[in-house]
């Protein structure tokens, strides 16, 4: 009774999967994603060595989210109005390209900080097309019944390859450069390609047809505006994502200034973080209600908050390690969670759009976010750069914890009645 009680309970974690197309995608990915993490983690370690700069690692995050900040909201409307499956081939075959061609001036060993600067631009242009699609493109796999274990699951993906890449890396970067993680990214992308040849999705009858871009840009806006929900979500999202969420650019100052740990070192700090948010992507595998999330929005921003206020100060690698855990665990609990409530509040003619205004506040703040960190860090310190971080993100819990207290109070005073657009989420 044991066995089939067991193979039960994680056919309804992984329910998701049963989806062919989702199974195929996640399988693609979660390759993939071990490549991108590769670069990220040699990217980063590349650009200290050639400046030793923490502000150049700044620009570099700056440079590499600028697009999504410029162009998501575009990206939205092609999302609403493509083929998202084709969209998905053409921005990963891209971003195969541009990591062969980061692999390339590297291994010629004619490598400069403008070039690593210029391809961190150029996949950002490709990133602000794929991450609204992406998101949207994950309903037609496993429709609307299963999109909250679709998400969790495409989290967990990410985050396996978030704990397994950057370790790999650290070893690759010490053993054989970081030429050879960016030859793996440029490789692993055939995984993703493959896997989006093989899906097979019903034709779908186009969206925001008629009308420019423009409008249909500002359509999208006026609706998230309109729908209180959404917009508590994602201008809360904008402002704890613009500089909390900014610890990761400073990773190789921790490791090799501050806790004089090597890229070994490094590739454990980002592996910790992705531990951490693997345990989360599990935990939003179980059924949850809107009220479970909102918990998470709460919990999430206040484990983050607090573990890195330590982590900024640790100087012991096991103390570090262990913060950045659960920084990890706090952070994704809360995006997964802010992820699911719009899915499930928003139609599906806005999706795309909707999706990119998701990004746009997730990533898109991000380069202002990066050059701030990078600034104070090369003037103050690190530490003080990621404290900074944790004050937006404990200011974030605090705002939410008076929030649900209103929703609380409110629902209790008209139970009978349902609560569809008086919400946090």
């Amino acid at each position: 009774m044991i066995v089939p009680a067991v193979r039960a309970a994680m056919a309804f974690r992984f329910r998701a999967l049963r989806h062919r197309n989702f199974r195929l995608f996640w399988s693609g990915q979660l390759v993939s994603l071990v490549g991108t993490w590769m670069q990220s983690v040699a990217q980063g370690w590349l650009m200290h060595e050639l400046t030793d700069s923490a502000f150049m690692l700044g620009l570099l995050g700056f440079l590499q989210f600028l697009p999504v900040l410029l162009l998501s909201l575009w990206a939205g409307v092609v999302a609403d109005r493509v083929d998202k499956r084709r969209m998905l081939l053409l921005t990963q075959s891209l971003a195969l390209l541009q990591a062969a061609a980061l692999a390339t001036v590297v291994s010629a060993h004619v490598v400069q900080p403008w070039m690593v600067l210029a391809l961190a631009l150029v996949f950002g242009v490709f990133n602000a097309f794929d991450l609204p699609t992406r998101q949207a493109f994950l309903i037609e796999m496993v429709g609307k019944d299963d999109i909250s274990n679709g998400i969790a699951l495409n989290s967990a993906a990410f985050n396996t390859a978030r704990v397994i890449g950057p370790a790999v890396a650290g070893l690759l970067v010490a053993g054989m450069g970081v030429a050879a993680c960016f030859w793996f990214n440029a490789v692993s992308y055939l995984a993703v390609i493959w896997s989006l040849a093989r899906i097979r999705i019903a034709p779908r009858a186009a969206g925001a047809a008629g009308g420019g871009t423009r409008t249909h840009v500002m359509e999208g806006v006026r609706y998230a505006w309109s729908v209180r929900p959404l917009r508590n979500l994602l201008l809360l999202l904008g402002f704890t994502a613009g500089i909390g969420f900014q610890y990761m650019v400073l990773l190789p100052v921790y490791a090799r200034d501050i806790l004089h740990t090597g890229a070994e070192g490094y590739g454990l700090m980002v592996s910790a973080f992705g531990l951490g948010s693997l345990a989360a992507a599990v935990v939003m595998t179980r059924r949850l209600d809107r009220w479970d999330l909102r918990r998470n929005l709460r919990f999430g921003l206040s484990i983050s908050g607090l573990g890195m206020a330590a982590f900024a100060w640790s100087r012991s690698l096991p103390l570090t390690l262990a913060m950045g855990f659960c920084i990890g665990l706090g952070l994704i609990l809360y995006v997964t969670s802010t992820n699911t409530l719009l899915q499930l509040t928003t139609e599906d003619r806005f999706r795309g759009r909707v999706m990119s205004l998701y990004t746009l506040m997730f990533i898109g703040t991000a380069p202002a976010g990066a050059l701030i960190s990078g600034w104070v860090a090369q003037v103050m310190g690190a530490p003080i750069a990621t404290s900074l971080s944790a004050l937006v993100l404990l200011g974030g819990a605090i705002y939410v914890f008076f929030r649900l207290r209103v929703l609380a109070a409110r629902e209790a005073a008209r139970p009978t009645e349902p609560v569809l657009t008086e919400k946090l989420g």
